[in-house]
C-alpha cells in the first residue's frame, strides 16, 4: 500500500442540508484511499478530499458524490 496524499477540491452545485453533507463526508470516507473528506461550514459547497492517489482517482470521487443526486465539478488544489 502507497501512502501518498493528494488534495482535490469538488464543487457542489446544489444547497445542501447538514444530513446531506454528512452522508456525502461518511460515502467518501469509506472508500479505500481516502484519508479524509470534510466541507467548510463558511463555504458549504466545496468539499476538501485527501486521498491517496495510487489508491482512488479524482473521477471516482466525483462520481461518488454525484451518486448523492448532486452536481458537482473537480476545481482541483
Amino acid at each position: 500500500m502507497h501512502r501518498y496524499c493528494s488534495d482535490v477540491i469538488i464543487h457542489i452545485d446544489e444547497e445542501l442540508r447538514d444530513d446531506d453533507i454528512y452522508a456525502i463526508e461518511r460515502g467518501l470516507g469509506a472508500i479505500p484511499g481516502v484519508y479524509s473528506a470534510c466541507v467548510n461550514d463558511r463555504a458549504r459547497h466545496l468539499l476538501l478530499v485527501d486521498y491517496d492517489p495510487e489508491d482512488v482517482h479524482a473521477a471516482d470521487l466525483l462520481r461518488k458524490v454525484r451518486q448523492h443526486g448532486v452536481g458537482a465539478e473537480l476545481i482541483g488544489l
